[in-house]
């Protein structure tokens, strides 16, 4: 499989691709390219609708000769990976997802702010430091916070020197999934007085209702599902992989008596 950068003429094959509606997979495909690549490609350059190979690549060309250039110093320079991190690989998992939370339907600023949160060791920064990070304005770090905390993916608290501060920490897809199903509730209802309003035996009637039924059942599976998983933030990756691989107690004990055989049968 070729590394390295796109060339022009793949940048011309993607966006012939996209033209056609081929999926990323299959692009990537023709051109023996990882997926994530391709992906990453279109969406940091337009997205799907307004991907030109052209534009792209002088976009690439600018951006590497930015990277090129020696950073001023100062507090105007972003600051570099620590604990001994590839700088260029830290960049590119960043930009990957990005893309991966654009794709789910996340604007683009408020996604590199969310993804700069969720890579930082400590998940919580002030606006200022956001603003360093990112090299953005102050004005888009707070559209984007403004617009992350309504959908409760970002919470907001004063740090010891009366600084906001925007956190992630484990709980937040928690009450993100609860949000999305706040949301569907407010579908629901709105589609069920349709069928009053519309009359129960109109064909615009049972297709509303047939949408209310559909919503509040994915909504009740997604707050059941969410209370099932929710131990699942809290639980350290590698203690939980150790009591897969040893079941003890209780546990054992159930898997063992399911392991015998019945003397019923």
């Amino acid at each position: 499989m070729p590394g390295g950068r796109l060339t022009q003429q793949e940048r011309q094959q993607i966006a012939l691709g996209v033209a056609d509606g081929l999926a990323y997979a299959e692009i990537a495909r023709r051109l023996e390219r990882p997926t994530s690549t391709i992906t990453r490609e279109v969406m940091r350059n337009g997205g799907p609708t307004a991907y030109r190979a052209d534009l792209a690549h002088r976009a690439t060309e600018r951006r590497a000769h930015r990277r090129t250039q020696t950073p001023p110093k100062g507090a105007g320079s972003a600051p570099a990976p620590a604990d001994g991190r590839d700088a260029d690989a830290v960049r590119e998992y960043e930009e990957a997802f990005t893309t991966v939370l654009m794709q789910s339907g996340l604007p683009k600023m408020m996604s590199r702010v969310l993804t700069c949160l969720y890579t930082t060791d400590a998940g919580t920064l002030t606006a200022a430091e956001l603003v360093q990070r990112l090299q953005v304005s102050p004005a888009s770090v707070s559209k984007a916070i403004a617009y992350l905390e309504t959908q409760g993916l970002v919470r907001r608290e004063r740090d010891e020197r009366r600084r906001d501060r925007y956190v992630v920490d484990d709980d937040v897809w928690y009450q993100s999934m609860l949000a999305s199903a706040r949301a569907n509730d407010q579908l629901v209802e709105i589609a069920r007085q349709g069928v009053g309003i519309l009359g129960r035996d109109s064909a615009a009637a049972t297709r509303l209702e047939s949408i209310a039924r559909f919503l509040d059942f994915v909504s009740e599976s997604i707050i059941r599902a969410a209370e099932q998983a929710r131990e699942v933030l809290y639980v350290n990756p590698e203690a939980a992989s150790e009591g897969a691989q040893k079941p003890s107690g209780a546990g054992a004990a159930s898997t063992a008596a399911a392991a015998e055989p019945s003397g019923d049968r």
